[in-house]
């Protein structure tokens, strides 16, 4: 299997940190080529160079994905170089916790077009690439809150749904056209990463949820994804939802 998936392309979106840096060194250690993406740049370097010390083959491009100009430069690049995308790691989100009563249109915003039109272009783009060689994986990295809503984080949620709706819909177009290339989900419940800081603008308050119980390590989703990649072509995971044993919902 491992010979059957390296060398393919893999792109990952807001791979300079989290569940994005733990997938590119996952992919890395399978021997693929990666497409790493994110508006740090700094932090992109740091990574290339520690991949690049694995022998991994790594272009890593910096883009704002709430620019559609940028995604396409992204995917022109990808294309010139390495011949376009096999497969598409939809992982740049963010959440603010803005509720719909009293929340700041440009957090809403921010989110929606981070978390919905952005995975969009994306996918629109990867699929140009894999429609040529009948063949691709689009998997994206979303929530536990595409699946329940938490309080005060409608609109995080609302995001979140948006991002099952779009996997179903596109799992129905690419079966309607014949198009041999799969789509999944993974849904995360609480995980260590940046996202409860910002989420709450508090590093103390994300310190003490994640102090709670054990909650979910960055590996863990990494470790997801390449099960979902690793399976046979007449395998498609649609969508796996994965959470700490004590998490509540």
């Amino acid at each position: 299997m491992v010979e059957e998936l390296s060398k393919k392309v893999a792109l990952i979106t807001g791979a300079s940190s989290g569940i994005g840096e733990a997938i590119a060194h996952r992919l890395a250690a399978e021997n693929y080529r990666l497409v790493i993406c994110a508006r740090r740049q700094e932090r992109l370097d740091q990574l290339t160079k520690t991949l690049q010390e694995k022998n991994s083959e790594i272009l890593a491009i910096k883009a704002d994905l709430r620019q559609e100009s940028e995604i396409l430069n992204l995917f022109n690049t990808i294309r010139k170089q390495w011949g376009g995308v096999d497969i598409l790691i939809n992982n740049a989100g963010l959440g603010h916790k803005e509720p719909l009563m009293t929340g700041k249109t440009e957090a809403w915003r921010e989110m929606l077009e981070v978390n919905v039109l952005a995975l969009c272009i994306c996918t629109r783009e990867a699929i140009k690439d894999m429609s040529d060689r009948n063949e691709g994986h689009i998997i994206h990295i979303s929530s536990m809150s595409g699946h329940r809503v938490p309080l005060s984080s409608g609109v995080y949620a609302a995001s979140k749904y948006a991002v099952s709706a779009l996997t179903e819909g596109l799992r129905q177009e690419l079966r309607e056209a014949k198009k041999n290339i799969k789509i999944s989900s993974i849904s995360p419940g609480f995980v260590e990463t940046e996202f409860a800081e910002k989420y709450n603008n508090n590093k103390e308050k994300a310190q003490e949820l994640y102090s709670r119980f054990p909650v979910l390590q960055p590996k863990d989703i990494a470790n997801a994804v390449y099960y979902v990649l690793s399976q046979p072509d007449y395998v498609q995971i649609h969508d796996i939802l994965l959470r700490p044993t004590q998490q509540k919902s």
